[in-house]
């Protein structure tokens, strides 16, 4: 069967087929992300990816490859996941470019919009690696930039693309020493070679038959509360400064007043937040050590029947914040740290740019601030950012205390752009340990990994390997404890009392004069997270 041009229903086709190539592969895909964690998700992100675009076309009528090559790259752009969905949606916002004016495709046009791809999707990425999506997509281009074309039909052009593009995944270990150490090819980029096959397929005459759309996480913005569910009524935050050199008994007393409590210390001064029912005690309790400097408090019933009974708009204010995390521990900390909505996600479950940017637009104020507190949610959150007509300013956390720091940075006084500036200045300062267990056997920076090991993860590396849990942690730790004066332990579901309490009795007695501090994080995946400050 020759084919000489690609018309919209042809493209529709190959969208669908591509899309279904890859959700048949996304386990495989998932399986080949180097690190063993249980938050593999290159395959899961892509296929959710592709399924929002896919959508976007579907039951809808296209005259030229323009229209259909447009629709599918704005539902990539809005339904992008992590970072292989974001350069996946850059991708094919290249190749709409190619695709601009024209109602069909020639074997010309189709190189062209090959070409587009990869410079769109390059410009994208601030520092491109090579030996991966990027560099399959590239090195595809390139070649056909090479070809003559003139009795070349699109059948053969996309033998010519498979072949190269795959000779390219294979090669990928060989740019990066990670991949070739874990022997596997780039996740990413096997993922685009599953599209581009189910594109053939298409062009082939095969169609999928069966659904390939999954069950969608979605954000949930909205929160109710019943007055009656309001156990301690006062919203209560003061700043004490104080010279006092060990602060674990005042601690302890500002602890028995009420629950939701923040404590933070910052050389001479401690910043408190509690909800209680007995203000005046916890202030009492601070003019015992030192000086009030701040104080603020707020009566949660009557802000909660303002919210319910308010007729009138809302004013719109000057300062919101959104931020993504898992663990109903964690929700609860960024919420008294006055951010406005929690976007439930993070490992494993990775929020599109949509999902953002549905949060940007309910968050009523005039400025947003953005903490992705994920490596893999930051050019998903910038995409949003792009996409809004709000202020908004992204602050590159990376991890979980890396976003509880910024938001404790944050000053009202400041202009936004101050605030970024202090809140991405910051982030270095938090170091982060992780403990968590292996999904498979694998090999990372010469240690050989089994599955079910228990894994220490310092600032993003595998820094330990074992079986007991504490003795990971303890391990761990030192890797970011250099200098540390607060060590603080996020527990999760998976953690009893007993288990997180020998722990912090440990890291007590090996670094004495470090200030240990304890909170039920209560995520998902990980035994602990620990930040050193």
């Amino acid at each position: 069967m020759k084919i000489n041009e690609i018309d919209s229903s042809l493209l529709v086709k190959m969208f669908n087929q591509g899309t279904y190539a890859l959700n048949q592969n996304k386990a495989l895909v998932d399986a080949l992300n180097v690190f063993p964690v249980p938050d593999g998700d290159t395959g899961t992100n892509m296929s959710l990816t592709m399924q929002s675009a896919v959508k976007n076309i579907t039951d809808k009528e296209f005259k030229t490859v323009d229209e259909v090559s447009k629709a599918f790259a704005k539902g990539l752009l809005m339904g992008a996941r992590g970072n292989s969905g974001v350069i996946l949606s850059q991708i094919f916002r290249g190749f709409s470019n190619g695709c601009k004016d024209k109602e069909v495709l020639t074997t010309k046009d189709l190189i062209e919009a090959f070409t587009q791809a990869r410079e769109v999707a390059y410009k994208a990425v601030l520092k491109p690696v090579e030996g991966t999506i990027l560099t399959v997509i590239r090195k595809i281009s390139t070649h056909l930039e090479e070809l003559e074309t003139e009795s070349l039909e699109i059948h053969d052009l996309f033998e010519i693309i498979l072949n190269r593009g795959n000779e390219i995944l294979e090669k990928t270990p060989e740019y990066l020493d990670v991949l070739k150490q874990a022997g596997v090819v780039d996740a990413g980029g096997k993922g685009l070679m599953c599209i581009l096959q189910g594109f053939n397929d298409a062009i082939l005459g095969k169609e999928a038959k069966e659904t390939f759309f999954d069950n969608e996480e979605h954000v949930d913005i909205e929160r109710t509360m019943d007055p009656a569910d309001i156990k301690f009524q006062y919203c209560t935050e003061f700043i004490v400064k104080t010279d006092i050199p060990n602060h674990t008994a005042f601690q302890a007393e500002i602890q028995t007043l009420g629950d939701s409590m923040v404590f933070v210390r910052d050389e001479d001064l401690i910043k408190v937040h509690i909800h209680t029912n007995e203000p005046n005690q916890a202030l009492g309790y601070a003019l015992n050590i030192g000086e009030l400097q701040t104080i603020k408090i707020e009566n949660m019933k009557i802000q909660h029947e303002n919210i319910v009974h308010r007729e009138e708009p809302v004013e719109e204010k000057e300062f919101g914040f959104i931020t993504v995390t898992m663990g109903d521990g964690f929700e609860t900390l960024f919420k008294d740290l006055n951010v406005d909505y929690v976007i439930k996600g993070g490992q494993t479950m990775n929020p599109s740019t949509e999902d953002i940017t549905k949060a940007i637009n309910a968050v009523n104020a005039r400025q947003v601030f953005i903490l992705p507190n994920n490596s893999n949610i930051i050019l998903a959150a910038n995409q949003a950012k792009e996409l809004s007509d709000k202020d908004v300013y992204v602050v590159p956390s990376k991890t979980v205390p890396q976003g509880i720091a910024a938001m404790i940075e944050f000053s009202e006084a400041a202009s936004a752009e101050d605030n970024l500036e202090a809140m991405t200045e910051v982030l270095s300062d938090v170091q982060t340990a992780q403990i968590t267990y292996s999904v498979r056997d694998t090999v990372f920076n010469d240690r050989e990994i089994s599955e079910g090991d228990i894994l220490g993860v310092a600032n993003g590396d595998i820094s330990a390997v074992g079986n007991d849990i504490n003795e990971i942690a303890l391990e761990t730790v030192e890797e970011i404890s250099e200098d540390a004066e607060i060590l603080t332990v996020y527990y999760g579901e998976e953690v009893d009392d007993p288990m997180v309490n020998d722990l912090v009795a440990r890291l007590e007695e090996k670094y004495p004069d470090a200030e240990i501090e304890m909170y039920n994080g209560k995520q998902p995946l990980y035994y602990y997270i620990i930040s050193a400050e």
